[in-house]
């Protein structure tokens, strides 16, 4: 935070503070010319109007909610770039990577700084660390339990549908069906793939997947003859001379798409016969796609979870659309 606004939040904080005394203060003499307990003179629907002072403990109340407020920003930040007399923080807000916001909750650790974040990490480990790893490791703690095994322990599926929700519903949603932009998990329709070391591979190391845009080398017209080609390919109803213009163009999508538009899980290129859309199925969804081209990306957890929650999570996603009692 810059000098400015610093000044700017600790003078508009401290302010405020000062002018609501002020004004307790201010009311809490007597400035109306009349004794007090004394008639004001006026009456309201046979209500007289008494001048009575401020209730005291109402008054007190008032005042130690200012002395609390003070007190606490003097302890805690809260006053622009001051960060209080302990050294408190929720997290550290300086981090732009993985690596930094490692490095920096290993600090606060060493240091026994007052980080909320990295304290709450500690007692996640402590709490739950052995009981990630007893359900994900075999009996000698040594080797990881092969993830289709895992997805018959019941137990074990409890604690990955947990990490999934906690980590991957914000995309995917908290049932797993994806939204869009985003793939269902539980239709068995994989771009790169649904074998168990796939999907964990994927959840380890992320994905970056690249569909060009089209336009600037079909025109209009060839989008919209490739738009007409793919559609039919999923069994939609087209116009057939469109069509089949659409099918010679459609030999620049071919090479990561296939000649019959099945898909390439090398590429995470999907197949466009099973009806099933990532961006949507409509005429214009489709023709947005093959125009300005899509960017997905699926971030990597392997530095963020460890390898032992994601191979939780990789049997709950995969138990998702397989049968885990053959």
């Amino acid at each position: 935070m810059t000098t400015f606004w610093s000044l700017w939040i600790t003078i508009i904080t401290l302010g405020t503070i000062a002018g609501i005394a002020a004004m307790l203060v201010w009311c809490s003499k007597d400035k109306m010319g009349v004794e007090e307990g004394e008639d004001m003179g006026h009456e309201y629907d046979g209500i007289r109007e008494i001048n009575n002072p401020l209730p005291k403990w109402w008054s007190y109340m008032f005042w130690g909610t200012i002395i609390f407020g003070l007190l606490y920003l003097f302890l805690y930040p809260g006053l622009g770039n001051y960060k209080g007399m302990l050294g408190w923080q929720s997290s550290n807000q300086t981090v732009r990577s993985v690596e930094e916001s490692k490095l920096a909750i290993a600090n606060a650790q060493k240091e026994q700084r007052l980080d909320q974040y990295a304290k709450e990490l500690d007692d996640a480990q402590a709490k739950f660390g052995e009981t990630f790893k007893t359900l994900a490791y075999d009996e000698s703690g040594n080797n990881l339990r092969p993830i289709t095994e895992i997805a018959a322990d019941s137990e074990a599926i409890k604690v990955g549908q947990r990490l999934f929700i906690q980590n991957c519903a914000q995309c995917h949603g908290s049932d797993a069906r994806g939204q869009l932009g985003y793939p269902n998990l539980t239709d068995n329709a994989w771009l790169y793939g649904g074998e168990a070391e796939t999907i964990k591979t994927t959840i380890m190391e992320g994905r970056q997947g690249v569909m060009p845009a089209w336009i600037d080398s079909l025109g209009k017209d060839g989008v919209k003859e490739v738009t007409t080609y793919v559609l039919g390919m999923s069994g939609r109803k087209v116009n057939a001379k469109e069509a089949a213009a659409g099918k010679q163009r459609f030999v620049v999508c071919a090479a990561c798409h296939g000649t019959d538009g099945k898909g390439n899980p090398a590429f995470g290129a999907p197949d466009l016969t099973d009806n099933t859309w990532l961006y949507g199925g409509s005429r214009r969804a489709v023709e947005a796609t093959i125009t300005h081209g899509r960017l997905g990306v699926m971030p990597a957890w392997k530095d963020i979870l460890g390898e032992d929650k994601v191979q939780l999570i990789s049997a709950y996603v995969w138990g998702l659309g397989n049968d885990t009692d053959k």
